[in-house]
């Protein structure tokens, strides 16, 4: 009963952070938002990181190049594409094109990393493809002029987290999770900074003055918890239900997000965005499907497509 009501907990902090979103930007700007959402995460996180940390004999040193990349392409930069393609579309059909995020961290791996798919796993990422026309309403020329920043931005963001979990799978699976999520937090809150330093050099003294209850309650909302208890959250889920269970919160945000979005921002539910959604949920069952690895004689591992 605890795992449940932490998935469904989950499910409704990372579907409410959608609606976060649209308060921050309105009074933070894009790059704004991702930094006070980067640095409430990383506040939340420090105190909890060295209480785990153990004593060792010997340390070993941090891949921080491996770090710093996963902090820019899991938290600065998709962070900011989410924040600008809210500008333009509901939280609601962000929520659901984030939603595709498993079907390009299978198109990431084959096209970066050399990992092999089978041919339902095409057929996901396939149906994952034709869910996002859906949204468009099947006007693909949109995308690449009024609607890029938008739908595109959003499928920028989420190749962004593909990207980015197939890269630590690769080179960070010795680094402890909270290391990495806290200084990938970090890394996020520097670009963010960098990002409002030269696009609003004048952020800084203008939150001061607009700061009110509705503006820390979201930044206490998207970063605290979003970025913060909501990570130690997914991690519980995984210790003590496994990394499949955990996965499941895949299929429940969008549906929490859209439900926010209606109630607190009387966002419209349309049958294209059921539709799509629906669409885009069965190409990410297809295309979520394990990768077995065989090792050969001489101790390197194969890729066995399943």
């Amino acid at each position: 009963m605890k795992l449940y009501s932490a998935l469904i907990l989950l499910s409704l902090i990372w579907g409410l952070s959608f609606v976060f979103i649209e308060e921050l930007i309105s009074t933070a700007g894009v790059w704004g938002t991702v930094f006070v959402r980067c640095l409430a995460g990383a506040v939340i996180l420090i105190p909890v990181l060295l209480l785990k940390k153990k004593p060792e004999k010997k340390q070993r040193p941090l891949p921080w190049k491996a770090i710093i990349t996963v902090g820019v392409f899991n938290a600065g930069l998709p962070w900011g594409l989410i924040a600008l393609s809210q500008t333009e579309i509901t939280s609601s059909a962000a929520a659901v094109l984030n939603a595709s995020t498993p079907i390009l961290t299978a198109v990431m791996g084959f096209a970066v990393f050399s990992v092999l798919l089978n041919k339902r796993q095409w057929g996901g990422i396939f149906l994952g493809f034709i869910g996002i026309l859906i949204l468009m309403n099947f006007q693909l020329g949109e995308l690449f002029s009024g609607q890029f920043v938008g739908i595109g931005t959003m499928i920028l963001a989420a190749a962004c987290y593909g990207f980015s979990s197939q890269f630590s799978r690769r080179y960070l699976k010795e680094v402890n999770v909270f290391v990495l999520t806290t200084l990938s937090l970090l890394v996020g809150a520097g670009i963010g900074g960098l990002g409002a330093v030269f696009t609003t050099p004048s952020l800084f003294t203008n939150l001061v003055q607009s700061v009110d209850l509705l503006f820390v309650g979201a930044v206490i909302g998207l970063g605290c918890l979003g970025s913060g208890i909501a990570h130690l959250l997914f991690y519980y889920l995984i210790n003590e239900g496994g990394a499949e269970f955990a996965t499941t919160v895949t299929y429940l945000v969008p549906l929490t997000a859209i439900l926010w979005g209606h109630v607190l921002l009387d966002e419209a539910i349309s049958k294209n965005l059921i539709a799509g959604l629906v669409t885009i949920f069965i190409g990410v069952f297809l295309a979520n499907q394990n990768i077995k690895w065989n090792r050969q004689a001489n101790g390197s591992l194969k890729r066995k497509q399943v």
